[in-house]
């Protein structure tokens, strides 16, 4: 009979997909492993595969380090490479060792920072992990996020690593996921894969509202039993409702953010990526101020990350910051916006659930509620029209430019606690964003205006000069789209052709 990790448990309560709460203890599992068997063996394998990668010289990346699997065996009684422990015994395996820690050392982070993170004290497990079943664990020092991913999704991540590696190296200033590390962890028959990523919401901020958007309107409203929660996520349709005016940021972190998100809109249409969505944290100065008045302060403070480019402001500004931008340490890495009563906010963002690829299921997905609903109002789209209607609800209805009769005075250009920098806001009208100019404003789910495709026939998803993106006024000619996605995606086509490589190694993520 095959062994599993203590703490196992064939009867179980309230299962969402993999995860599941053991019946006797309360304890969550995820494929009938306790949680806190499998912190301890995350823990386990992260501090062996990044010591025994420290003895390996550094160099270039290659092609075919994309597609590396690492693995170890871990028996309980240890062994010559292992440490014993208390768990039943596990394999524990490592994707693409090298190029993981290229996207690291690119972002900052030093092997002893990655592991006193990881190991040094106990994971923390995140109890509002949403319904999609996965396991979320964050990093004592509020560095990193450990999300559980599904088969899938890991093998998806693997092809998407080339693409990712050219993105990173053209642009760090981006929204979409920075990931550190993936591995998996084969115990009692089963194979549990992780990924590691930066953590959008540190803790120690308190988040006054948070929200999962799409840009969709069909059933993207928060349910009662959401609402219910202590820390619950709203979604397009609850932003629209609390917050019709949307955010209203200074000029240059508009447009800056604008640019941010189109860049990476482009990216994820060219990987034929869609259904993702943008985590939106906010936290409320003046609240935040009347709340420590009644209660008892916290005396921690918000540590500053180890990592670079990974907090909002650091994604969006670019080489800004040393201008006189808002220093973030004084707005703990959030981007400064007003609501429409002029109350000061700090605001966390980040694109999430990137692993998703328009394949047959999702065209099914599309082709059945399309028969109930209007079509143009469901998540589930081709990829293009999904990014297009993505940054047209972003930019036109969760983003405005701050108007001036909210823009602070220039007597408070000096800074006050938190006050805002006045930035050049003359000749714009209010709420009129200007980079997104040329997409409808208003509903989120109508159809995007459109012209017409020059030159005849073709193929719509793979030239970047059409509908899909008409409203950037970006051509065809743009260094922008050669560089990041036209290249990007025939890195990929060309990867996709090398059946040598790619089917040598994916059936690694079978076993």
């Amino acid at each position: 009979s095959v062994s599993q990790i203590p703490g196992s448990s064939q009867s179980m309560k309230k299962t969402i997909g993999h995860r599941g709460v053991e019946t006797n203890t309360g304890e969550t599992t995820y494929k009938k492993t306790t949680s806190s068997a499998l912190k301890g063996a995350i823990q386990l394998g992260i501090t062996h595969t990044v010591g025994s990668l420290s003895q390996k010289a550094e160099r270039d990346v290659l092609m075919q380090d994309f597609v590396v699997v690492e693995s170890i065996f871990f028996p309980s009684e240890g062994s010559n490479l292992t440490p014993a422990h208390h768990y039943s015994d596990f394999r524990f395996k490592t994707y693409a060792p090298i190029a993981f820690r290229y996207f690291r050392e690119l972002f900052g982070i030093r092997p002893d920072d990655y592991l006193y993170s990881l190991c040094n004290d106990g994971l923390i497990e995140l109890s509002n992990s949403g319904a999609s079943g996965s396991l979320f664990y964050v990093s004592s020092d509020d560095e990193f996020i450990i999300k559980t991913v599904q088969h899938k999704e890991a093998e998806f991540l693997q092809k998407l690593l080339p693409g990712y590696f050219m993105n990173l190296n053209q642009n760090k200033r981006t929204l979409l996921p920075k990931f550190y590390g993936l591995y998996c962890i084969q115990a009692g028959g089963k194979n549990i894969r992780l990924v590691v990523m930066n953590n959008l919401l540190p803790r120690v901020v308190h988040m006054h509202h948070k929200y999962d958007m799409k840009g969709s309107t069909y059933k993207r409203r928060a349910s009662a039993k959401e609402r219910d929660k202590t820390f619950p996520t709203f979604k397009d349709l609850d932003f629209i409702q609390d917050l019709p005016d949307g955010l209203l940021l200074e000029t240059d972190n508009y447009n800056a953010l604008s640019k941010t998100i189109q860049r990476d809109c482009l990216l994820l249409q060219s990987f034929k990526i869609m259904d993702y969505s943008l985590l939106v944290g906010i936290h409320n100065l003046e609240q935040a101020s009347r709340e420590r008045e009644r209660v008892t302060p916290d005396q921690r403070r918000p540590q500053a990350q180890k990592s670079l480019y990974c907090t909002a402001m650091e994604s969006i500004q670019g080489e800004a910051r040393g201008k006189g931008a808002l220093e973030s340490e004084d707005h703990m890495g959030g981007i400064p916006a007003r609501n429409s009563k002029g109350e000061r906010l700090l605001v966390f963002i980040g694109i999430i659930d990137i692993l998703q690829s328009y394949r047959f299921i999702k065209k099914l997905e599309h082709s059945w509620k399309a028969l109930v609903h209007d079509g143009d109002t469901v998540s589930v789209h081709r990829p293009g029209f999904y990014a297009e209607r993505f940054q047209q609800f972003m930019c036109n209805t969760v983003f405005k430019k701050i108007p001036l009769k909210l823009s602070p005075s220039k007597k408070s250009r000096g800074g006050g606690p938190g006050g805002l920098r006045r930035a050049p806001t003359l000749g714009v009208p209010l709420f009129t964003p200007s980079f997104c100019s040329g997409m409808q404003s208003g509903r989120p789910d109508l159809v995007p205006r459109t012209p017409p495709l020059a030159g005849g026939s073709g193929d719509a998803e793979a030239n970047f000069s059409t509908s899909s993106l008409g409203s950037t006024g970006l051509t065809s000619s743009s260094p922008l789209l050669q560089s990041v996605g036209v290249e990007v995606h025939r890195a990929v086509t060309s990867t996709d052709q090398d059946h040598g490589v790619s089917h040598r190694y994916t059936n690694e993520l079978h076993h």
